[in-house]
């Protein structure tokens, strides 16, 4: 096996597109993920009374999406001007960010999909149940993924550091192979494998509970819940299982233990393109709050309604003078 299949395949230096690529397709998704998280989180806390079924757990995913949206400008900048003038810290808080993001937005995607399923197999529970438990588990959730993450940044070597590299371009610590096996398990495992699973017993048990459901009553909540159920793992499967496919087969890449140069190459140009899904999730959420949460599109409709009335009494004001 050569000692630096890097240097040996050069598929680092081939693929050179893969700053533009971030670039544009940041580019893209920035003002829809700011806006329409902007608007959910202002919606969603504004009927937080009104509404107990996942709202929590929602905000929360809100705002683990604006947060990583915010910072999408300085990373187009970065990935445009191959300049990072913004210092050390930001380089690694906007790295890690995204990757607290992808895991919180696993964490409460998964916690939804719970909640729907257990509120409607077990209508009792839902009567009982209180809204500071769900507080309780996002901030717990919050700390596990804050802790959970912090291998991304500290991994990166910062001690030569300059304005012309950052994020995925910093230099990667050696650690022991026992360390990295370790590593890579506990995110595919709890990162993806675990969720997945979760994401999908919860739609088969809410499916089959339907079917039977659905010969004695036309159950329109449970539909709710079956609908909110499949948009999630949609979400899931688009934005977050390309990437931990890739992830792995990245890593063994980085490792050498692939040593075909086209295979290496395909690695990593899907595993660029995978991260760019990653970041979607930002601009699928809000979809998911305004298809299956009433209370989101009533609000809404409220508002356009406000905003065509102020529109027009302001024409109405203007034409009288």
């Amino acid at each position: 096996m050569p000692s630096n299949m890097n240097s040996t395949c050069g598929e680092e230096e081939k693929w050179n597109s893969e700053l533009s690529l971030y670039a544009v397709f940041y580019g893209i998704i920035v003002i829809p993920g700011i806006l329409g998280n902007s608007v959910a989180l202002w919606v969603l806390i504004g009927n937080i009374r009104r509404e107990k079924k996942a709202i929590i757990f929602m905000i929360n995913l809100a705002i683990a999406d604006l947060a990583h949206m915010l910072t999408l400008p300085l990373r187009v900048f970065y990935y445009i001007t191959h300049s990072w003038p913004f210092g050390k810290f930001m380089c690694l808080f906007c790295f890690y960010l995204k990757f607290v993001n992808m895991y919180a937005s696993i964490l409460f995607l998964v916690c939804i999909s719970v909640q729907r399923c257990v509120f409607l197999i077990s209508p009792f529970k839902y009567s009982t149940w209180k809204r500071r438990y769900d507080v309780a588990i996002s901030i717990t959730g919050w700390l596990i993924v804050i802790v959970m993450c912090l291998p991304f940044p500290i991994m990166r070597t910062t001690e030569s550091f300059n304005s012309s590299r950052c994020f995925a371009d910093l230099p990667t610590k050696q650690v022991m192979l026992q360390s990295s096996i370790f590593m890579l398990t506990a995110a595919e495992l709890l990162g993806f494998l675990g969720p997945l699973i979760i994401i999908v017993v919860c739609t088969w048990k809410t499916t089959e509970s339907l079917r039977v459901k659905s010969t004695l009553t036309n159950n329109q909540g449970g539909k709710k819940a079956l609908n909110l159920l499949l948009m999630c793992a949609v979400v899931f499967l688009v934005c977050f299982a390309p990437y931990h496919v890739l992830f792995l087969l990245n890593q063994l890449r980085k490792m050498n233990a692939i040593t075909d140069c086209s295979m290496r190459m395909n690695i990593l140009i899907l595993h660029s393109l995978s991260l760019c899904l990653a970041s979607m999730n930002a601009c699928l959420d809000p979809i998911i709050y305004y298809f299956v949460t009433n209370e989101f599109r009533e609000q809404l409709s409220r508002t356009g309604s406000f905003l065509l009335r102020s529109r027009h009494w302001s024409r109405e004001s203007t034409t009288s003078r």
